[in-house]
């Protein structure tokens, strides 16, 4: 074993192996030769190259290994032209009509498109399968009432269920966004120097339309000799958007988790240790890993956004960016992924804490709900504002019972009677429009996903 062998985390933690050979160096160089073979072989079909040339050529991608091109572009310092002269060699003499009337960055931008495509079909799967975990839970704790908290403090009554709803609902969204950047990134081209078919003129056009076809890619209508990276950097952004919610989400259960709030806790495996000093930790390390990723991830949408602005035609400035950029994005949030999954998918709920917290305040959390009960009467709602205030502050600074700092009122008790109030302090009294939108949220995520979710 090489024991000096840089260790990047995506070489071996870091997300689907299947993802880790997509961006292979042997997967990409297969992908590159492919398309030179794909290419030659339309040409030949339109006359244009011999047909006896495509059977050498397409032997020729499929011998190529990676270590011969890295061994040529040590000689030539151009990793394109190392793989052309490798496949030429393979080839004999047919090896002259590879690469013909293309560009480096023909092969290399629609390389990018197939290998975000090969990408996508492992992300988007799992993408789904959270989303369908996420309605299962809205729907799972429909009616379980907890403590909603705005600034870290309870604030009302809220439901378990809307928690997962609301990232359902996100998750949605991000779907939708992400088939609208498939339709724009998803391109390939092959118009070659400059992009505008200077080498094979009207002959170019029909050569990248049959090539693509076959490639299962779109064509990127107009193109400098690169494809406009502002297609790249809105899947990037969409991707840091998901990774983002994931984040969000992982944050709520790092904090749901928390001693002092201990409504749930992440899976924790038998033989599982928290701490090499404190033998008694169970810590969030799913979540908090997923938290630590995003900052990545959102730290590359700014380097696909630079990689927007190249001079005239082309540059390479893009390109060394590119090699870090795709990798690390898929690579990142697929590990995101199957934690933010092995998370819901083993979620420890704890439903006698949630119900425990919700009188944590003695009571406070009901002070919006006997306002307005009391507006409601005629009191005045600015009015009733300013009593409840003064009581719910009594209350809080002499740690009293609010419900018994109310009966106490004299002034309440003009108004409200023990019976009333008494009802107004049942939580399940405010839940009902929450369930109602969660069953309406996940019909329509039914209908999005293809898939029936609720059995």
């Amino acid at each position: 074993m090489n024991h000096y062998k840089v260790a990047h985390p995506i070489d071996y933690r870091y997300g689907d192996k299947k993802l880790r050979e997509i961006f292979s160096l042997d997967n990409i160089i297969k992908t590159y030769a492919k398309i030179e073979s794909v290419v030659a072989e339309t040409q030949a079909e339109l006359g244009l190259i011999p047909k006896d040339a495509v059977e050498f050529i397409k032997k020729s991608a499929m011998e190529v290994r990676p270590e011969e091109v890295i061994e040529e572009e040590k000689r030539v310092n151009h990793d394109l032209v190392a793989l052309v002269n490798v496949m030429a060699k393979k080839a004999g003499r047919w090896g002259e009509y590879i690469h013909w009337g293309l560009t480096s960055s023909d092969v290399k931008d629609t390389a990018m498109a197939l290998l975000i495509k090969q990408a996508l079909s492992i992300i988007e799967p799992k993408l789904k399968k959270f989303t369908v975990l996420l309605a299962k839970k809205a729907y799972e704790f429909r009616d379980l009432p907890c403590v909603g908290r705005t600034h870290g403090i309870h604030a009302n009554i809220y439901l378990f269920g809307h928690k997962f709803a609301v990232f359902l609902d996100e998750m949605l969204r991000h779907l939708d966004r992400l088939n609208a950047a498939k339709e724009r990134v998803l391109v390939g081209k092959l118009s070659g120097a400059v992009g505008i078919h200077t080498a094979l003129g009207e002959m170019g056009e029909v050569i990248e339309e049959k090539a693509l076809q076959k490639l299962g890619l779109k064509i990127s209508e107009i193109s400098t000799q690169i494809v406009p990276r502002d297609r790249l950097a809105e899947l990037i952004i969409t991707l840091s958007l998901i990774s983002s919610t994931l984040d969000r989400f992982a944050t709520e259960i790092r904090n749901l988790q928390r001693t002092e709030i201990g409504e749930v806790e992440e899976p924790f495996r038998k033989e599982q240790v928290g701490s090499s000093a404190m033998p008694h930790k169970r810590n969030p390390i799913l979540s908090e890993s997923i938290s630590g990723l995003s900052r990545i991830l959102r730290g590359l949408v700014t380097a696909a956004l630079e990689n927007i602005i190249l001079w005239h035609e082309r540059d390479l400035s893009n390109s060394s960016t590119e090699r870090v950029l795709l990798p690390e994005i898929f690579l990142l949030l697929d590990e995101q992924l199957n934690k933010a999954i092995r998370i819901l998918e083993n979620l420890s709920v704890k439903r006698d804490k949630i119900l425990q917290n919700i009188w944590y305040t003695r009571g406070l959390i009901f002070s919006e709900a006997i306002m307005m009960h009391l507006a409601s009467k005629g009191y005045g709602r600015q009015k009733a504002h300013s009593l409840i205030r003064k009581i719910a502050m009594k209350a809080y600074t002499n740690n009293l019972d609010f419900k018994e700092a109310l009966l106490s009122n004299s002034e309440i008790r003009r108004f409200l009677s023990p019976k009333e109030i008494e009802e107004l302090f049942n939580p399940n009294r405010y839940i009902k429009v929450a369930k109602k939108r969660i069953k309406k949220l996940i019909n329509i995520a039914e209908k999005k996903l293809g898939e029936k979710i609720l059995s």
